[in-house]
């Protein structure tokens, strides 16, 4: 039976109770609250769902995570990385970062980024939680990523880019800064072929449990705005 949330509880069902079909479902209903959306990081789910549904939260099993210390970049990046043709920062433009994730992509007419999608992680953005790394080319935005920082983890939420390879320059450079700042985990949510040719690899719902347990309130050493 999937656990219906009620607006004045912030808690969530165990783990073990998220469906098995469809994968991870673990939850629906409650709100975007940003007290809820940092409880639900804690506990190991985010919200994921279309324009028109309830909140739908979830939990896979396996989970998609790249270990910083295991990034990969193809010979092919690093000769664009080592070009210089994007200028990367962090937490210059988180607004226009989402909007840009959050915009109509070639194989779908939809987004899961709604508007009060946006508005939520803004409200964690102001709170230092959550971070958009930026991509600009001339000064102009051409890709980009948000997620949220808790411990020595972080939460990747998506991704966007413009113009060739400038989303994977983006998410190269936050992997090694995220390295030095003795961050163990970057949470992927879901495979794909991109997350994979980072490193990215399935590890099991239990073990995802675990490192949150041990690295959810160890300090990091990030400086955001370098």
């Amino acid at each position: 039976m999937l656990t219906w949330l009620q607006r004045d509880s912030l808690s969530f069902p165990p783990l073990s109770k998220a469906l098995r079909e469809p994968n991870g479902l673990l939850a629906a209903g409650g709100d975007l609250s940003a007290d809820r959306l940092i409880q639900a990081y804690r506990h190991g789910c985010f919200p994921w769902y279309q324009e028109g549904q309830p909140v739908l939260w979830w939990s896979p099993d396996p989970r998609t995570v790249l270990f910083p210390h295991e990034l990969h970049i193809s010979r092919s990046l690093l000769k664009v990385l080592r070009q210089a043709r994007y200028q990367v920062t962090f937490d210059q433009a988180f607004a226009a970062v989402i909007q840009a994730c959050a915009a109509p992509r070639e194989y779908t007419d939809g987004t899961w980024i709604t508007t009060d999608m946006q508005q939520a992680y803004l409200e964690l953005h102001k709170r230092g939680i959550a971070h958009s790394v930026e991509v600009w080319r001339n000064g102009e935005l051409v890709g980009g990523l948000y997620g949220l920082a808790m411990g020595q983890l972080f939460f990747g939420e998506s991704m966007f880019s413009r113009a060739d390879n400038a989303s994977k320059v983006g998410f190269a450079t936050l992997v090694e800064h995220l390295k030095t700042w003795n961050f163990v985990l970057i949470d992927c949510q879901m495979p794909t072929e991109h997350l994979h040719s980072f490193g990215a690899r399935a590890i099991t719902r239990a073990d995802f449990s675990g490192y949150l347990k041990c690295h959810l309130d160890q300090p990091s050493n990030a400086n955001w705005l370098f």
